[in-house]
């Protein structure tokens, strides 16, 4: 089994478009053939994001969802291209379905990696290498082990990087590359709030 490094997978996602979480896997599946991941994206529809990634997209929809006891609720702005799409049963469902994710325990705090405070990011990087060099880790492994508990980390707390409650086999990019692919328009969303009665919001 090939290594999959982070280079590979921002190599294979700048040149297909596709989710880095799905170019990744493509990478595992592939054992490292870049040809062949790309093969891969596109038999799933997901090569051709990177036609749409420069198109704007400023129709939508707003979703609200409160908790069935009261206490979560959420509203969310999912982005595409035309009101056609916008008005259709699958975007509509996508919209309600991204909703009761982020309302769930999963609970999401920033939209993006780019969304990140860089303090809060260098704080968790210095944490993580702490830990490693605590638990008597060489230096040479350090950076390695430092980079899995920050993709552990924003599989936590990253909406687009966190795996879809409803169907853990995919992440929520994943799931607007998918809709996006079946619609042929750039699907996105613009931003949340989560709020939890007693807190501050999200």
């Amino acid at each position: 089994m090939a290594e999959i490094t982070a280079a590979m997978v921002k190599a294979l996602r700048d040149a297909t478009g596709a989710g880095m979480m799905d170019c990744k896997r493509a990478l595992i599946e592939a054992d490292g053939d870049a040809d062949r991941a790309t093969e891969l994206l596109r038999e799933r529809g997901l090569a051709s994001q990177a036609k749409r990634a420069g198109r704007t997209a400023n129709q939508g929809l707003v979703e609200a969802y409160i908790h069935f006891n009261n206490t979560v609720g959420v509203l969310i702005e999912v982005n595409c291209e035309t009101d056609f799409v916008a008005n259709t049963d699958e975007f509509r469902a996508l919209v309600k379905d991204l909703a009761l994710h982020i309302a769930s325990p999963s609970a999401p705090r920033w939209l993006s990696r780019d969304d990140i405070p860089t303090e809060t990011l260098d704080h968790e990087r210095r944490i993580f290498e702490a830990q490693a060099r605590e638990s008597g880790k060489s230096d040479n492994v350090i950076p390695r082990i430092v980079e899995g508990k920050l993709d552990a980390f924003f599989k936590d707390t990253v909406l687009l990087d966190q795996d879809f409650v409803k169907d853990d086999s995919k992440t929520i990019q994943g799931l607007l590359d998918e809709v996006g692919a079946k619609t042929g328009e750039k699907v996105a969303v613009r931003r949340f709030t989560r709020y939890r009665l007693g807190e501050d919001p999200e």
